[in-house]
């Protein structure tokens, strides 16, 4: 039996549409609050229709030193061109840390599945 890690994808966003792109600076100070920005299509457009689209993105924080992973958001995209609305695959959240560790963003394509990236960020 295959374990959830086995089923995930991954790949360089900049030739992959279904690749989570992390937008988050690579250094900050403790407690700065910072702009954390997740989203899918940014050099190739993923389409958006009610036959193949981006469900949702969720991302993660793991400190360096910490065991297990931090649920920071959860990102749903419920509009695939029903009534002519399309809801873009984009997530902002502000975030303040005290200290290092990695971003973890997660997404699912309802055609091809569970898809990785992740960023390294120091706090100084």
């Amino acid at each position: 039996m295959n374990k959830i890690g086995e089923l995930i994808q991954n790949g360089d966003w900049k030739g992959e549409k279904h690749v989570p792109i992390i937008h988050a600076p690579k250094t900050v100070g403790t407690d700065e609050t910072f702009e954390l920005q997740i989203s899918i299509g940014d050099e190739i457009a993923h389409p958006n229709t009610l036959e193949h689209h981006i469900k949702w993105i969720k991302v993660f924080f793991k400190p360096d030193n910490g065991k297990f992973p931090i649920e920071l958001a959860n990102f749903e995209f419920q509009a695939h061109g029903e009534g002519d609305c399309i809801t873009n695959y984009v997530g902002k959240t502000e975030v303040k840390l005290k200290q290092s560790g990695t971003f973890y963003a997660l997404s699912y394509c309802n055609l091809h599945g569970l898809w990785e990236n992740s960023q390294k960020i120091e706090i100084k």
